[in-house]
């Protein structure tokens, strides 16, 4: 019982995984256009700092994908 539960749990965690780096994208491109709304003069920083975030977190989500496998 307890090694499928494990089994189970090793297959669930990297769908949660990129689940939340969905979320966190999501949240990054929010606040990037929200940001660049209200000044448009930072529209490159603001670009440049939001592809970054943006490919940390789908790291993490690789990472964590390939991990559980």
């Amino acid at each position: 019982m307890l090694p499928s539960i494990i089994a189970e749990a090793l297959r669930v965690s990297p769908g949660l995984a990129v689940i939340g780096a969905g979320i966190g994208i999501g949240l990054i491109g929010m606040k990037a256009a929200e940001s660049t709304g209200r000044n448009p003069s930072a529209f490159g920083k603001v670009l440049t700092i939001s592809i970054l975030l943006a490919a940390l977190v789908e790291g993490v989500a690789f990472a964590s994908f390939f991990m559980g496998e």
